[in-house]
């Protein structure tokens, strides 16, 4: 039986092959030259002492012991039978491949229609918005395929492991390209540079086996047959002044839309299938110069070249209600995300190094019905059209371009104008404005009181050189999409599984796969009772 050891690693040991091999064959007792295998199982950076420290469980492997790897996932993947079944997925995003892959599995066919491009087609209209301004309804940061997750960081955190089986979503993205690190590490991370590539092999893998995916499809009606969902009706985005439709026939339907989708909303109240409002969180982006989060939190400026850009993760009550960071980004970038012309939105991202000079992070507070009275009049999209107004509230204060309003953060806290703002990673680029006055009254004050108590735990968090851009509002769905517990159907539509981030029920790439994996299997059990 191999011996499991917690090995301690000075930053420079952690990847220093030799040195990892010595000191886990000094704890098992063993010479370097008797250990056959070591396997690392997981791996953590400790930060809170004087000096930086890794922390490793691996298991050492001695003479006459054999290591045997798990068998690859895919090598039980065989071509889908096409009369088990055929499942339409809407959404090319995290939770629509992977309940095409969870599918695939099954023997059922997947055919995942996405309104937006694919991955390498996408860039162009990533080009577009970050350089000229210019949104595409259909292809940008959050629609297109891989969603939003691809081209906004990669991170890989979940705190919903019972959702799903995280392990084998993560084997899944190792196998189809990603380090084998993520398997092991404790906040594992892909880079938005190394993802597109990973989400190309997912698409080559549902291919190869029988599924298909389509894009430029957008989804405009619902096939119902006796109460029934039987299909979606399309039409191709980009076909000239008079889209062609199409309409696509299947035993089971996925909405996996994503948290932007508000046509999808609207076609579903309009033919009379329950939604209901969902309490989610708006806030700002917060960046500061990456040197000052690495001197906080590791007491090293410069940082030691063999750790990884410092991040945090904040959190406190204002008023019953919770402000915290979100989506924090170490050496990353602050990207434009909106989905639609006349409105700014802001999101985060990191390359796979991390290497940008600057940190960002979404800083955001809760928002619940009792916040929105004025708003109540629109009913279930009463948090859709807050979170919608906020945003062109946000464009409206600028020159018609992406340039994103933005203050210094001691003078958003101030509620005054910045004379001046420093430099930012934000492409598009900023202009000063007076976002605490762009911010609804509630959200404004609860945020400047949830800062003020950051500044209290993380010294030098209040810099001068902090800047905080408006507006953080694509936290999650404003709306949810009602299903029963035990079958993950729609309870007024058999054969309808609404899933993942733009139903209600998940909210990032890892949990979203998980999520997606569980309403194909789901979906396995609806489908084969009908066949």
């Amino acid at each position: 039986m191999p011996i499991l050891v917690e090995l301690v690693l000075r930053p420079e040991e952690r990847h220093h092959a030799a040195r990892l091999r010595q000191k886990a064959a000094q704890q098992s007792g063993m010479s370097p030259a008797q250990v056959t295998h070591l396997e690392i199982l997981k791996s953590s950076l400790d930060a809170r002492g004087r000096e930086p420290v890794f922390r490793v469980r691996a298991e050492v492997y001695g003479p006459g012991e054999v290591f045997t790897p798990e068998p690859a996932l895919l090598s039980a993947f065989r071509p889908v039978d096409r009369r088990r079944g055929r499942v339409v997925i809407v959404g090319a995003g995290p939770a629509g491949y992977f309940a095409a892959l969870e599918l695939i599995e099954l023997g059922i066919q997947p055919v995942v229609l996405d309104r937006g491009k694919d991955v390498r087609a996408r860039r162009r209209d990533l080009r577009a918005i970050q350089q000229s301004g210019i949104v595409n309804p259909h292809s940008n940061y959050c629609f297109g395929e891989g969603g939003a997750g691809t081209y906004s960081d990669g991170k890989l955190y979940t705190r919903s492991d019972k959702r799903g089986n995280l392990r084998k979503a993560l084997r899944l993205l190792v196998e189809h390209g990603a380090k084998p690190d993520i398997l092991t590490e404790a906040h594992p991370h892909i880079g938005s540079n190394k993802l597109p590539g990973v989400v190309q092999n997912i698409r080559e893998t549902i291919l190869h086996y029988g599924g298909e995916v389509h894009f430029g499809q957008a989804v405009t009606d619902f096939i119902q047959h006796e109460g029934r969902m039987a299909g979606v009706i399309t039409h191709a985005v980009e076909s000239g002044d008079s889209p062609a439709s199409a309409e696509w026939p299947a035993d089971a339907v996925i909405l996996a839309t994503g948290h932007s989708a508000r046509d999808i909303y609207r076609l579903l109240h309009a033919r009379g299938i329950a939604i209901e409002a969902k309490p989610f969180a708006l806030g700002v982006r917060v960046e500061h110069p990456q040197s000052m989060v690495d001197a906080v939190q590791y007491r090293q400026n410069p940082r030691d070249e063999h750790l990884p850009a410092a991040s945090y993760s904040l959190v406190c009550q204002v008023r019953e209600r919770g402000v915290f960071s979100f989506c924090m980004c170490p050496g990353g970038l602050i990207v434009p995300a909106a989905t639609a012309p006349g409105e700014i939105v802001v999101n985060g991202m990191s390359m796979s190094r991390r290497d940008s000079p600057y940190a960002n992070s979404g800083v955001v507070v809760a928002v619940e019905a009792e916040d929105l009275a004025p708003w109540q009049k629109h009913g279930v999209f009463a948090h859709l059209e807050f979170q919608a107004e906020v945003e062109r509230r946000m464009f409206a204060a600028g020159d018609g371009s992406q340039r994103a309003p933005a203050l210094r953060l001691p003078d958003f806290l101030a509620g005054r104008l910045s004379a001046n703002l420093p430099p930012t990673s934000y492409i598009p680029g900023i202009h000063p404005a007076p976002v605490h006055e762009l911010l609804p009254s509630f959200v404004y004050k609860r945020l400047r009181d949830g800062l003020s108590q950051f500044g209290k735990m993380m010294r030098g968090y209040l810099t001068q050189e902090a800047i905080v851009v408006g507006t953080e509002s694509r936290t999650s769905a404003p709306v949810r999409i009602p299903r029963d517990p035990e079958s993950l159907m729609h309870p007024q539509v058999a054969g309808l599984f609404p899933c993942g981030e733009g139903a209600g029920y998940a909210g990032g790439i890892l949990s979203a796969a998980m999520e997606g994996q569980r309403v194909a299997r789901a979906v396995g059990n609806f489908v084969e009772l009908r066949m």
